[in-house]
């Protein structure tokens, strides 16, 4: 099978196409083509070896896929690692059904993204009725479906904040009451003048640096900062207790392996958003769609952020 696998650590130029052998399947696991592959901001700090969790070399990146099993089932979920490939070895049994409404692409934005924005609002920060949410790099993959969940959820204002005009006019579409340019040289300045001079509830923070410290200063008395990246490689100021104490703020941080390590947590998560996404009730933004030989190219498009919305591969194609 054609697959990427990763050799040496580094940039995207190391995501190199290779003939490999068929994965083998055991203990349930089903060999399956991969219909469609997700393409995350994860896998780009994977490939350099800066994630959270060590890599292993060789490697094929790719954590969550959509699959057609042995009865001709469309399936999605996340996997350890091989979705950059043709074919993958899984257990259907682990998959959720993808309803017919719901195209590929649009299934996987319930995973890594989708699941990420569901309980950054829900399970770390506990968005309350008629609270100011902040949400940075707004167009992107969380962005874009934690403006629309913030909204739906009852967010008295949700700000986005993204790096184009073109951006920042898709927050706003997509439910923000406010776009703010995320390259303000004073960021606490922008959002609480977005706020009407108030601080703010909630921030969904992956950039770190001074964004971080900037949107920390921004908070309200009991506001929260969930952060769950750090895109801009640079690490915030180490946070003072006593300046939370002093305000009642909290920092929070998010990893989703924590909630796949909690099934029922995903489940919750991916199941809630299959049915809004079906309903229409919520539009999951597409972005571009990449055969296995320009995966190099969809990271590049991730790392200069110029990306939008949910990047797919096609292993097929």
């Amino acid at each position: 099978m054609r697959a990427i696998q990763i050799t040496e650590f580094g940039g995207p130029e190391t995501l190199v196409v290779r003939e490999l052998p068929d994965p083998e399947g055991s203990n349930g696991a089903q060999v399956v083509p991969v219909l469609a592959a997700g393409i995350n901001y994860a896998d780009t700090h994977q490939t350099e070896d800066s994630y959270l969790a060590k890599q292993t070399l060789p490697m094929i990146p790719g954590a969550e896929v959509v699959v057609r099993d042995s009865s001709g089932r469309r399936l999605v979920g996340m996997i350890g690692g091989g979705g950059y490939a043709e074919k993958v070895a899984i257990d259907p049994r682990q998959l959720f059904p993808v309803p017919d409404p719901v195209t590929d692409a649009e299934a996987l934005t319930t995973l890594v993204q989708g699941a990420t924005a569901w309980h950054l609002l829900r399970t770390s920060t506990h968005l309350q009725a008629g609270e100011t949410v902040v949400v940075h790099a707004g167009a992107g993959g969380v962005g874009t479906i934690a403006i629309q969940l913030a909204k739906r959820w009852g967010a008295g204002r949700v700000i986005a904040t993204a790096s184009s005009a073109d951006k920042r006019a898709l927050a706003l579409e997509l439910g923000a009451d406010v776009a703010v340019d995320s390259r303000v040289p004073d960021m606490k300045a922008a959002l609480r003048e977005a706020n009407e001079g108030r601080g703010v509830d909630v921030v969904l923070e992956m950039t770190g640096g001074p964004v971080f410290d900037q949107s920390l200063a921004a908070l309200a008395p009991l506001g929260r900062l969930a952060v769950f990246g750090m895109a801009g490689r640079t690490p915030p100021t180490a946070v003072d207790p006593a300046r939370l104490m002093s305000r009642s703020t909290a920092v929070i941080g998010f990893w989703l392996m924590h909630v796949v390590q909690r099934p029922y947590l995903l489940a919750e998560a991916v199941t809630d958003l299959m049915g809004l996404i079906a309903d229409r009730s919520i539009r999951p933004v597409i972005g571009e769609t990449y055969p296995l030989e320009r995966a190099a190219d969809a990271h590049r498009a991730l790392l200069d952020r110029s990306s939008v919305g949910k990047l797919v591969l096609d292993p097929q194609g």
